[in-house]
């Protein structure tokens, strides 16, 4: 693994977009640390008491009883922490001062506690015409729902997702992971690329990005609404399989390890039977075409298992690379991160961490050849950046001081 140092000189082709990120949990960071990602000076406007939620989603480990907050360390690198206290008049006053001074604002609240706190986009947007306001939600500023909680776990279960997942006898499957948000942050990078663009290059105003976690997921779950519209049918879960091609599943090797094997196209699947020794197969009529091998595919599994299931992980891998036969291994994150691929390409770096000494985390994605993005800093301590930012904004210090005396900041 590629061990890596914070630069704190890195600038990224985002250099000079400062961020105001009010969000809290995992869309709102996984956003704004793209845009720190590549340069952007993102600050984390938090609450003194205990700051963003993602500070108390702690790993333990025998060395680490107490937990470490791996969730904040690799999904606020390269960000500010500034701690204030937004229920105060001061408070909101100070982030007044810094909104007037930002490119994007970031915020997770349900619909109309922005209004409530007196940070109505139009009062923003007042403040400084060419803000860009991201307004990110479970299901949007609009429609029936609009005011219900919207955690991603909802997401992924009316979007869609769940229903296509899992064996077709067991339950729908929600993702292991934070999907929905992941998916969205990405999205309202590209978004705020888009609007900061139309500001500094088409002479345009700031405006609003109304940003759910529903829409992103959907958009990503292929055509399935044309396709119900054309046929009619509701998609059954496959498991490892697809309606759309086969063969297409894991495999158990010899060993108890499992191999991934995809021949999406009629000249893959007839280069994995050559390969396998079962030539004749390609003219089988069960097998002739893709639409014969989806109908037959209990069959077409038996006999590419039944291959691999005789040969180890290793044996599995190197006969079918040598043969460009597409089959990859299935990992788990021990395995990833050793993998001489993911190694060579420093695609998971270790970095500087007060608490573990080095904490593993992705390199910056994508890479750029030119002005590639970097690492310029760890995550944040709650309000390490409190006093800097409120002087750069011009607060005197008896005004800072005042905030202090009343805990309205973390300094």
């Amino acid at each position: 693994m590629l061990d890596v140092r914070f630069d704190p000189t890195h600038s990224g082709p985002l250099r000079g977009l400062r961020v105001l990120d009010l969000s809290r949990l995992v869309a709102g960071n996984m956003l704004s640390l793209q845009l720190a990602d590549f340069g952007a000076e993102v600050i984390k406007v938090e609450d003194p008491d205990g700051g963003d939620t993602l500070r108390q989603w702690r790993e333990r480990g025998p060395n680490h009883p107490e937990g470490v907050p791996v969730w904040w360390k690799v999904y606020a690198r390269n960000k500010k922490s500034l701690a204030i206290d937004l229920r105060s008049e001061p408070g909101r006053a100070a982030l007044r001062t810094l909104a007037a001074g930002a490119q994007v604002l970031i915020e997770s609240f349900r619909p109309g506690t922005l209004e409530k706190m007196g940070f109505a986009p139009e009062a923003l947007l007042a403040l400084n015409p060419k803000l860009v306001i991201v307004r990110l939600t479970g299901w949007g500023q609009t429609g029936p729902y609009h005011q219900q909680p919207g955690f991603g776990s909802l997401v992924e279960a009316m979007s869609g997702f769940a229903a296509k997942n899992g064996a077709p006898e067991a339950p729908p499957m929600l993702p292991n992971m934070a999907l929905a948000d992941m998916v969205a942050g990405l999205y309202g990078a590209f978004a705020v690329a888009a609007a900061v663009r139309e500001v500094e290059t088409n002479g345009g105003a700031g405006q609003v990005i109304d940003l759910s976690l529903l829409e992103p997921l959907l958009s990503i779950m292929g055509p399935d609404a044309a396709a119900h519209h054309v046929s009619g049918q509701v998609p059954a879960r496959t498991g490892n399989r697809t309606s759309i091609t086969a063969p297409r599943n894991i495999y158990r090797t010899k060993g108890g390890d499992w191999v991934a094997l995809s021949a999406s196209t009629q000249g893959m699947t007839e280069r994995l039977l050559r390969a396998i020794g079962r030539a004749e197969l390609i003219d089988d009529p069960r097998f002739r075409t893709n639409a014969d091998r989806l109908a037959h595919v209990d069959a077409l599994d038996a006999v590419v298992g039944g291959f691999i299931g005789e040969r180890t992980l290793e044996e599995n891998l190197a006969f079918f690379r040598e043969r460009e036969v597409t089959v990859g291994p299935v990992y788990h994150i021990g395995q990833i991160v050793a993998d001489p691929h993911v190694v060579a390409r420093g695609i998971v770096v270790r970095a500087p961490d007060a608490d573990t000494g080095a904490l593993p985390m992705h390199a910056v994605v994508p890479r750029l050849s030119r002005t590639p993005g970097g690492l310029a800093r760890p995550a944040p301590r709650l309000g390490e950046h409190t006093l800097e930012l409120l002087r750069g904004a011009g607060l005197s210090e008896a005004a800072i001081q005042a905030l202090i005396d009343q805990k309205l900041i973390a300094p």
